[in-house]
Order: C-alpha cells, then structure tokens, then sequence
C-alpha cells in the first residue's frame, strides 16, 4: 500500500473527520468573500491584462507591419548600410550604430556624475541642502525634451562650434576620435544632451539604492576604525548591482529618445567613429523620414526600425528590472 495512504490511515479518527470540515469553511469563507472585494479583484486584473494586451498588440502591429521589409532584406536588413529610399534600398546598420555609440557615450559621462551626486545626497549632504538639491535633480526629468533640444540648438551647439571642438581638433585631431570639421551639430552634441537627460533617472535610482543598504554595516565599518570614505566604499560595494541596474535603465532612456537628438546629432546617414561628425539614431531616423516615406517598402523598413527600436528597449529595461528585484530581495532577506 502506498506510504500516504498509510499515512492517512494511522492519523487519529478526530483529525481525518475535521479535514472536509475545513475544507466546507475555505469554500463558504470564498463563496462569501465581500462583493466589493471581488469587484476590485477583478477590475484590478483586468487592467494588469489590459498593459500586458497593449504590449503584446504593439509587437503584434509593428511585426506585421514590418514583414515587407523582413521579407525583402532579411538579416541583411540589420548589417547593410546603405540607405537609398530612391531606389528602395534600406539597411539600418547607420541608426543602429549611431544609437548605440550616443547611448553609451552619454552613459560614459552620466554615471561617474550620477553615482557621485547620489553619493552626496545619500552620504554627505545635510538634510537642510539633500531635499531641495534632490527635487532639482528629479525635476530635470520632468523638463520636456523639445525644451532640451532648444537648449542644445541655441546653447550647447553654438558652444561646441567655438570652443569645445576646435580645441579638440587642435590638440587631438591625430586621433579618429575627433577628425573632423567643428559643425558644433554632430554625435558630441547628442551625447552631452543625452548626458543631462539621463543624468536624473541614474541619480534618482542610486540614491534609493544607497539608503537601502542597512546603517549597520555602516556603523560596522566605523566601529572598526574606518574613514568617512571607508564605510561609503562599503555603501558603494552593497549598491553596485543597484547602480548597474539604475544605468541599464538610463541607457533604455537614452536608446528611445527621439526629439532633442533629432534636433542636435546633425541627421546624416554616416557611420563614423569621430564625435564631430553629424549622424543618426533609430528614433531620429523615424521622426525625420516618417512623414516622407512614400513606398510600402519604405514605411515597412521604418517600421522595422521601430520594431528593433522597441525590442532592444524592452531587454534592457527587463534586464534591469530583474537586477532591481534581486538586490531588493537580498537586502529584504537580509533586514528579515
């Protein structure tokens, strides 16, 4: 005979009665449950199935829409870079490029200025100072970006043509980095603008981190005779896959944004490794040429762009968000 059925059989007579007996009472607690709570229980899954439907309807839309272009130019659609809407020829390696090299470059100005920010506001700061200087640094990314792009145009570009780029060119154009003509319009202008986009998401993400982390491992480090800067080494080190996390998430910001990059990044179709040169980006190439596009074999290939567009900031987001609730997790487990 089976082991539980032995089990079941060697429990005592009183035990075996009041198991349905339970049973009848979770049922009737169910069937009984208030009518309001079910109202809310239900409206409140409906609309979590509702953005799970959207996001599915949009990849849904934009896959089919795209499927001319797939057709047509298949993986060569990502490695080509020729892009001739005359001749209906389209290859998105320019956007993809551009994309990431300004996403990635203002992520390499953006998070050593974050980290540090967040370090003072969480760490240094006196309360009197830390609330003011943490709503400014949240307010930057309420600003709309065509606001930034206005700055970009009649600010930063302007700096860049006069100051900042012939100097480059002067003492650094031996290098591929900075060859080039001072346009002022070009790749730096989008990675400095993008930079400042950026800058509060990382910052805003840090410091919540940083807070999390217990005081006593702070108290810890300077019972133990270390420095001010000692027991922020240690903050530093519990936080890192916070920061790692809060980067991921401004470079998703960085990846989509369309408007002030558009108005500052020059717009050419070029791949060129010098950050004075003009370029593209994925969302840039769809507010300049969407309007335009003529062709089903033109709109489709926009479209793909958009649908890549979409995929590449749906993986960073989700890898950031997994990296969030891991260390949350750790540090609940950890309090508990």
């Amino acid at each position: 005979m089976p082991q539980s059925v032995n089990e079941h059989n060697d429990m005592p007579s009183g035990q075996q009665d009041k198991r349905p007996a339970a049973r009848a009472l979770s049922l009737r607690g169910m069937l009984r449950k208030n009518p309001g709570d079910l109202i809310f229980e239900n409206v409140t899954r409906f609309f979590a199935f509702v953005v799970l439907s959207l996001v599915f309807l949009m990849v849904y839309e934009m896959s089919v829409q795209s499927w001319p272009s797939i057709r047509h130019f298949g993986f060569q659609f990502i490695t080509s870079s020729e892009w001739d809407p005359v001749n209906d020829i389209y290859g998105a390696l320019p956007f993809i490029y551009g994309t990431l090299f300004s996403s990635l470059g203002a992520l390499l100005f953006a998070v050593p200025l974050s980290v540090g920010v967040a370090i003072f506001l969480s760490e240094i700061a006196p309360g009197w100072l830390e609330q003011p200087l943490s709503m400014l640094v949240e307010l930057l990314a309420a600003i709309p970006s065509i606001v930034y792009g206005l700055f970009g145009i009649f600010v930063m570009v302007p700096w860049l043509q006069t100051d900042v780029q012939p100097f480059l060119i002067e003492e650094f154009g031996w290098m591929p980095l900075f060859e080039g003509a001072p346009y002022g319009f070009g790749m730096l202008a989008a990675i400095l603008i993008l930079t400042i986009m950026v800058l509060p998401i990382i910052t805003s993400i840090s410091r919540d981190v940083m807070r999390s982390i217990p005081d006593t491992q702070r108290e810890a480090a300077m019972a133990l005779g270390a420095t001010r800067w000692e027991a922020i080494r240690i903050v530093l080190t519990g936080a890192k896959s916070g920061i790692l996390s809060a980067s991921l998430l401004g470079l998703g910001r960085a990846v989509g944004e369309t408007m002030a990059v558009t108005m500052v990044i020059g717009n050419s179709a070029d791949i060129s490794l010098s950050v004075l040169n003009p370029a593209h980006t994925m969302a840039s190439v769809l507010a300049n040429e969407f309007a335009e596009a003529t062709s089903q074999l033109y709109i489709s290939s926009l479209i793909e762009i958009a649908l890549l567009l979409f995929v590449m900031t749906l993986i960073l987001n989700a890898i950031a968000r997994a990296i969030v609730w891991r260390i949350t997790r750790r540090f609940g487990a950890t309090a508990a």
